[in-house]
């Protein structure tokens, strides 16, 4: 049970950053979220967790993120990373309502004990990544649903994580700005090389923006297929118009619809 910092190389390759090795998570009650749940992120890698409403996607994610601890199995980290080095984005926003932008992001600096003129160039930084330079004194209030997503995401960034963890932060979106912010997402990931893990429902999402997408069984989850999305970054609307995407988006769905049934 729980962490470990330093892997043998014989159980998680140099080049992963982290990995989940046939971990379990029990919840009080004895609902069985997950089972023999393994899954390896290496560095610089863009993972979907993909599979049906209460499989435990969320779960696994909350476990990388050192919220929660595996009733069994490990989850174990190479090299200086670790849970510190994670930075969170939820389904919804979660910002502060009574505070500006610059404030919101500037919470998890804070909670490092640098003051806000010291987190003054984090805070920047962050808000010109997912460009939102100018919206610094803005209230939640004033915000589109997108822009408050971009607060949230630019929050995770400002402490400069070695993963980054998203759990369906776009699907309460319309259609429009989702497209729009995954293409800024991957923009965002060519320009810091940062390690995502992303949880969704959407086949198509999980094609366009992944190098690899883990399909999960139904509760208990585990990943029961990893398949590979063999095209180049960046990625634009010509991929998602080409017939390569829609044969991927096709197995995927092939895949998800079997993965269905896995457990039963």
């Amino acid at each position: 049970m729980g962490r470990t910092e330093e892997p043998k190389i014989d159980e998680v390759k140099r080049a992963t950053l982290v990995a989940l090795i046939d971990v379990a998570k029990i919840f009080p009650g004895g609902v069985e979220a997950l089972r023999d749940f393994s899954l390896a992120v290496e560095d610089s890698d863009f993972v979907s967790l993909l599979g049906p409403s209460g499989c435990g996607k969320s779960t696994a994610l909350r476990l990388i993120a050192g919220l929660a601890e595996p009733s069994s199995g490990r989850i174990a980290w190479s090299g200086e990373h670790g849970a510190g080095s994670v930075g969170v984005v939820f389904q919804e926003p979660t910002l502060m309502p009574w505070a500006t932008v610059e404030k919101n992001v500037w919470l998890p600096l804070r909670l490092k004990g640098l003051s806000l003129r010291s987190a003054r160039p984090e805070i920047d930084a962050a808000l010109k990544m997912v460009k939102l330079e100018g919206c610094e004194k803005m209230f939640p209030r004033q915000l589109s649903g997108g822009m408050k997503m971009r607060v949230s995401i630019a929050r995770a960034l400002a402490t400069r994580p070695s993963v980054i963890l998203m759990d369906e932060p776009f699907a309460s979106l319309d259609e429009i700005t989702r497209f729009k912010l995954n293409n800024d997402l991957l923009e965002l990931k060519e320009k810091t090389g940062c390690t995502i893990v992303f949880v969704t429902h959407s086949v198509f999402e999980s094609v366009f923006l992944s190098r690899r997408i883990a399909i999960m069984s139904g509760r208990p989850g585990k990943v029961v297929r990893e398949l590979e999305i063999d095209v180049p970054y960046p990625r634009n609307e010509e991929f998602r118009s080409s017939a390569e995407y829609l044969r991927y988006c096709s197995e995927a769905s092939a895949a998800l619809h079997e993965s269905i049934g896995h457990n039963s």
